[in-house]
């Protein structure tokens, strides 16, 4: 960690200011990862960092992590970086440039690039640090704090640890050894009562309008759940509910499917640490779309360009059945 803390101090040398950049609808962990970059380069580098992101924070618990740190977030347009008008320094934590939940084309020069994703290949960028074997980019970040001899303030560190809990679900799923040393590194410096707060913020009426129409959709397929719950409040509401989907006993597939604005969004959960859930988003996505994520939850987008929404998610259920050997035919039984 050494080595890499200094050559990320040379990849930012002479830079005043610099442009942190979460993934789309950034969750606990991209939120907590890019919050801790930008307290590591202004406390031991003197840069002053903006966290940006594009899309929306929707879930409950994610808004409540953003005001229990009280960030100033920067959401971007769409179009952002699609034309460069001019050098700028930017750093992208929790995604790679040309992934599908990133702002940034893949050829867009980058000063750092810090994701525990798949690597993509990409140009332009004079520091990368990329580790697909570690569940969360909250433990890389807290191995750099501690690299660079900083100790977390406590709202960082709950943050952090919240980061790695959420995307490891307790260290219960996709976890490393390096993650369970930085939780509970983490532990000794974290307000319990915030987390416990974060983890059962208020929601909102519509929750329990979305939650219904979701379950109503739900059908089970031989251990597999596929629901579309159709037009969504926010895009990460199928993430809500996969991770919801995949507590029904028995269960050991979910794909959840929505429409939000001009898209259609996907997320998939797997039960099984030696699942593959990322190569099944991939292949019923397949070219229309993109997809990412890691051996059990992966999520993923296709435009919608003028087609229909439902007849859309028709078809992508179907091909997630045909993908993992659903006979033709099984009739899905309600789970309501």
């Amino acid at each position: 960690m050494a080595k890499r803390w200094q050559k990320l101090t040379e990849a930012v040398a002479g830079y005043e200011n610099i442009l942190i950049l979460l993934h789309d609808d950034p969750d606990p962990d991209a939120v907590a990862s890019g919050e801790a970059l930008r307290y590591l380069l202004a406390e031991k580098l003197g840069v002053k960092g903006q966290i940006a992101h594009r899309g929306v924070i929707g879930r409950a618990e994610n808004r409540a992590l953003v005001e229990y740190l009280d960030l100033s977030l920067l959401a971007l347009p769409d179009e952002a970086f699609a034309v460069e008008t001019g050098p700028q320094p930017v750093a992208l934590v929790d995604t790679q440039p040309g992934a599908g939940n990133s702002p940034l084309p893949a050829d867009y020069p980058t000063a750092l690039v810090i994701d525990h994703h798949g690597e993509l290949e990409s140009e332009n960028i004079v520091f990368r640090d990329v580790r697909p074997w570690i569940g969360a980019s909250s433990t890389i970040l807290t191995q750099y704090l501690r690299a660079a001899e900083i100790k977390p303030p406590t709202s960082l560190a709950t943050a952090l640890f919240y980061g790695i809990k959420t995307d490891t679900r307790g260290l219960s799923r996709d976890t490393s050894a390096a993650d369970v040393g930085a939780y509970f590194y983490l532990l000794n410096f974290v307000d319990v009562d915030a987390v416990v707060e974060i983890e059962n913020a208020q929601v909102p009426t519509s929750y329990f309008k979305n939650l219904t129409r979701a379950m109503q959709a739900a059908n089970v397929y031989d251990g597999v759940v596929i629901s579309y719950v159709g037009q969504s409040d926010y895009p990460d509401l199928t993430a809500e509910m996969a991770d919801l989907f995949l507590r029904l006993e028995g269960v050991n597939w979910v794909v959840c499917i929505g429409a939000y604005e001009d898209a259609l969004y996907l997320s998939v959960r797997a039960r099984d640490e030696g699942a593959d859930a990322e190569q099944l988003a991939r292949a019923i996505i397949g070219e229309q779309g993109t997809a990412g994520g890691r051996n059990t939850l992966a999520g993923g987008q296709i435009p919608l360009n003028g087609q229909d929404a439902d007849q859309l998610a028709d078809e992508i259920r179907r091909r997630a059945l045909a993908y993992l050997d659903v006979a033709p035919g099984t009739s899905g039984e309600s789970i309501v």
